[in-house]
């Protein structure tokens, strides 16, 4: 609950701030979300390279434990 309200606080402070008879942060606002952008995008992109490279890894050792599964079934 506590959470939920200050999640609204600050939103209505973001609110506030952005609004010209605000705190009229709008430009800054504008301007750090510019430039934090191609950093994110970076670290976004590198998340996802980490993220497909497990999966990759995940689906070949799921693939060799069917594999392993299957002949000890047909061993027997």
């Amino acid at each position: 609950m506590i959470s939920l309200i200050l999640g609204l606080i600050f939103i209505a402070f973001t609110v506030f701030a952005s609004l010209p008879n605000g705190l009229n942060w709008g430009v800054e606002i504008i301007a750090f979300l510019k430039g934090c952008a191609p950093v994110l995008t970076a670290i976004v992109g590198l998340i996802a390279v980490f993220i497909g490279i497990a999966d990759i890894k995940d689906k070949q050792e799921a693939k060799k434990e069917e594999e392993a599964a299957l002949k000890s079934s047909e061993d027997k």
